[in-house]
Order: C-alpha cells, then sequence, then structure tokens
C-alpha cells in the first residue's frame, strides 16, 4: 500500500488487542501517522513488530494512556502535539464488556464499566478537543456497540455504557459542527476478539452457586463462548470502516458494521420487532434446551 497524499495524525486508545490493534496496523500502512496507546505498552510488542513485517514502523508509535487516569492522557496529548503539532483525528476504542445479571453486579463492577466505556471517552475527548477546535477540523471516532440498539440478558452493564455513549456522541456531533469537527459512531456486531476470551470479565457472583440467577449465568456463558467459537466474521471490517470515516468528508454520523447487523439495526431503530416480541426471543432463546 502506498503513501497518501494527506497523512493525518492518529490517537487511538485501546490498541494492544482486538479493533484498536487492527486500526492502527491498518492506518500506519495506509501511510498515516497513529500513536497507539494503551494501559500497558509492553503489550504493544506484537503491533510494532507487526508494524515492522508490514514496512510501517516508523509511522506507528506504541505509548501509554490509560483513559481512566488523566494525567496520563494529558501526558499522551502534549507529546502528540510536541511532536507532529496537532491531532487530526481521535478514535476512542478502548473498551471492554462484563458480563453478569444486574443483582449479581456489584456497584464496583458497575463503576469500573462506566469508568472505561464512558467516562474513558469523555476523559480523552476533553484533553483532544482544545487541540482540534483552535484547526476548526478534526475527526473524533468513538467506537460503540449493536449493544446500543437492544439490551441483552447478563449485560446490563456494558450495554448501558454504550447507550450512554451514543446519547453523549449525539450531542457532541451538533456541538462541534459549528466548530468543523465531525463526530462519528462505529456500531460493531460481536466478533472473535479478546474481549470475549483473555479479557473477559464476569461479576463478582457470577460463579456463586447461591446466586439465584447461577444457572442462568452459567448456561449464557455456554452459549456466548460457543457462539465466538462458530464466529468467522473478519473484524478487520471494523478497522476497514474506521478508515473510511478517516478519508470521507463530511461521514455519517452512524456506521453499522456488516449487512446482518444493518438489517437488525433498522428493525429495532424502527420497530418493526416491538421490543416484548425482541424480548420474548430473547428470553427463549435463553431458557430453551442447550445443544
Amino acid at each position: 500500500m502506498g503513501e497518501i497524499l494527506s497523512p493525518k495524525v492518529i490517537l487511538i486508545t485501546g490498541s494492544s488487542s482486538g479493533f484498536g490493534y487492527l486500526t492502527a496496523i491498518r492506518l500506519a500502512e495506509a501511510g498515516h501517522i497513529v500513536y497507539a496507546t494503551m494501559r500497558d505498552p509492553a503489550k504493544g510488542e506484537a503491533l510494532l513488530e507487526e508494524a515492522d513485517r508490514r514496512g510501517c514502523a516508523k509511522r506507528l508509535h506504541v505509548w501509554q494512556l490509560d483513559v481512566t487516569k488523566p494525567e496520563t492522557i494529558k501526558a499522551a496529548v502534549r507529546s502528540i502535539v510536541a511532536a507532529d503539532g496537532v491531532i487530526d483525528v481521535l478514535v476512542n476504542n478502548a473498551g471492554f464488556g462484563i458480563g453478569g445479571f444486574f443483582e449479581d453486579l456489584s456497584p464496583e463492577d458497575f463503576q469500573q464499566q462506566f469508568d472505561v466505556n464512558f467516562f474513558g471517552v469523555l476523559n480523552v475527548t476533553r484533553e483532544v478537543l482544545p487541540v482540534m477546535r483552535p484547526r476548526r477540523k478534526g475527526k473524533i471516532i468513538n467506537v460503540s456497540s449493536m449493544a446500543a440498539y437492544a439490551g441483552t440478558p447478563c449485560f446490563s452493564a456494558y450495554c448501558s455504557s454504550k447507550w450512554a455513549l451514543e446519547g453523549f456522541s449525539e450531542c457532541l456531533y451538533m456541538e462541534l459542527q459549528p466548530f468543523g469537527i465531525d463526530v462519528a459512531l462505529v456500531e460493531p456486531g460481536s466478533y472473535r476478539t479478546k474481549i470475549f476470551e483473555e479479557n473477559a470479565r464476569v461479576a463478582r457472583r457470577f460463579d456463586n452457586h447461591e446466586s439465584p440467577y447461577y444457572g442462568l449465568s452459567q448456561r449464557f456463558r455456554k452459549d456466548v463462548l460457543r457462539h465466538i467459537r462458530h464466529n468467522d466474521r473478519d473484524p478487520d471490517e471494523v478497522a476497514r470502516v474506521i478508515e473510511r470515516i478517516i478519508v470521507q468528508s463530511g461521514p455519517a454520523f452512524r456506521h453499522v458494521v456488516g449487512w446482518r447487523q444493518k438489517f437488525r439495526a433498522f428493525c429495532l431503530r424502527v420497530r418493526l420487532c416491538p421490543f416484548k416480541l425482541y424480548a420474548e426471543l430473547v428470553n427463549m432463546a435463553l431458557t430453551s434446551p442447550s445443544e
């Protein structure tokens, strides 16, 4: 892939694996200057090795940034501006999902989910906007989820954090239009990434035999793992969508990834499938005998 005519300076959060990892590689290979950030830079070795293999290592920088620690965000933004003068694109990708029925989730579980998935986005965006706004241009891409379209049992913390992100993003889109800054949402479905494997987290009472939800929790875990094992969707689809948003002039606000997800989103948005029917179908799937 050749050099692009107008490379962008891009900050990506949560780049050690999954969508962030793939997006960082794709954009650096396309000629952009990429700052791939993560809580533990030691986890970026594989990313740097892949960038070196693809011949784009000089354009990809792995830096430490924890979205829940403002001092690390301030330090990263200051260093990027000192090195390149601008931040053209912010990709708020850092996030995780915690599984568990509401009564099994502790207040701390819920707080941690929102600290990363919602307040983490606010923290990074707050530091980047003063860099973009005086130039009256820039793009902020928030990685949301199809979980923002409809709730799912056992994922109340994750779904609500993504619903909050969508509401914030809608407001931010309108607030930043006068300043020439685009805001876009990317809404993937499920992919086989580390969020369901090495990075999976569950409620503190998830495996407690005394919980009234114990049987449902164990069943749900098996169903999710079986679905992921048979999920052959390419997560690079999400990276390609993010790349398209970056090169587009005046991109759309919402970007659902995949035709099945687009159909599902359409049905849920226009309520072709009433909520009570949707909830009944989900509960039937949850309580039906396992295969």
